[in-house]
């Protein structure tokens, strides 16, 4: 199971759990983990949570986020 690759853990996290880690974000979103983590330091990106020391997307979050972000893109 460890050759999943990270859409595969994104779909069952979404089945399961509505919460996904940075990679798994990433990957629903098709975006790199480093794009995704420059856009959250600059408080460009999806709402995020931290639970602990561990950094987690809600599933809702992301699919606002990249409405939203369509939306202004369009509008350039």
């Amino acid at each position: 199971m460890q050759d999943d690759s990270d859409i595969d853990r994104a779909g069952r996290a979404k089945r399961g759990s509505p919460f996904l880690t940075t990679d798994q974000a990433a990957a629903y979103l098709k975006i790199s983990s480093k794009s995704l983590k420059r856009l959250r330091r600059d408080g460009k990106g999806p709402a995020f949570r931290r639970h602990c020391r561990f950094v987690q997307y809600h599933i809702d979050d992301l699919d606002s986020w990249s409405r939203d972000s369509g939306a202004r893109e369009s509008g350039k």
